[in-house]
């Protein structure tokens, strides 16, 4: 891995989060490292943070590069994969973490044998607590498939998917957070109105919801046995998880999830 070249396409904030976690783990050397923005002020600051070299040349990046990873907006992607089409070849390993753009697309678009693979990392990843589901293209092989995974260990934890599931992962783990983090101001905003500060209940909030995930992937217990061992007979739990119940808190995360994952499919048919 020291000796292959990353080129970033969309050097956002996934983009970036990524780079971050792999220059500290040492899996690329900086100088191995190019990233490429739309604007040059964007290019100077991501230089400024992680020390690679940057651009506004999305051929230089896969000229320079044997791994692209691509990161721009679903309705750039046609134009991007089409500026650099003339130079992208076999031996490339192209990752795209667009939502909603399937590894079909990308490969018929290039027109050319490439190996794609198809990630969808979250926000977490900042601090190396992401979550990613991956799927195989076509023509990855199952070194490329091991590459992109280690790629992405990174920054958090890994899953393969089929592509049919990408966009409903989308829903799920890549705009989950959002959720959570209304979960989290709900019960900081309760913490208020029983009293505390608004910074300690925060804390009691945010801890107690990495302690909740925290439990559910040590133990690896069902969510719902976990539940059980919180609510004891005749106490204060039970009460409220029947407030929840009456407010519809689990119908309403279960629709909200279905929706993201219709809207994510609908990203690529408007591309």
């Amino acid at each position: 891995m020291e000796r292959l070249k990353l080129g970033v396409i969309g050097a956002g904030k996934i983009g970036e989060a990524l780079i971050g976690g792999l220059l500290k783990n040492r899996t690329f050397r900086k100088e191995n490292v190019i990233a490429s923005t739309a604007h040059e002020h964007t290019a100077r600051a991501v230089h400024q943070r992680l020390h690679i070299k940057t651009t506004l040349d999305n051929l230089a990046v896969v000229q320079q590069s044997d791994i692209v990873l691509l990161g721009v907006k679903p309705h750039h992607m046609t134009t991007v994969l089409k500026e650099i089409q003339p130079h992208v070849t076999e031996n490339h390993l192209l990752i795209s973490v667009v939502t909603g753009v399937p590894t079909y697309f990308i490969e018929e678009t290039l027109q050319v044998s490439v190996p794609v693979i198809r990630a969808m990392p979250n926000t977490p990843a900042f601090i190396s607590m992401g979550m990613t589901v991956l799927c195989n293209g076509l023509y990855a092989t199952t070194e490329q498939h091991e590459i992109a995974e280690r790629i992405f260990n990174t920054i958090g934890r890994t899953a393969w998917i089929e592509e049919s599931m990408m966009n409903a992962a989308t829903g799920l783990s890549a705009s989950g957070p959002a959720y959570i983090y209304v979960v989290i101001e709900s019960l900081a905003e309760a913490g208020v109105k029983v009293g505390f500060s608004r910074d300690l209940a925060t804390l009691l909030a945010a801890q107690t919801v990495l302690g909740a995930a925290g439990m559910v992937l040590e133990t690896n217990e069902h969510p719902a046995k976990l539940k059980d061992s919180v609510t004891t007979p005749a106490g204060v739990t039970i009460d409220g998880l029947l407030e929840l119940e009456e407010g519809k808190l689990r119908v309403t995360l279960i629709k909200a999830i279905m929706m993201a994952a219709k809207r994510a499919e609908q990203l690529f048919d408007a591309s």
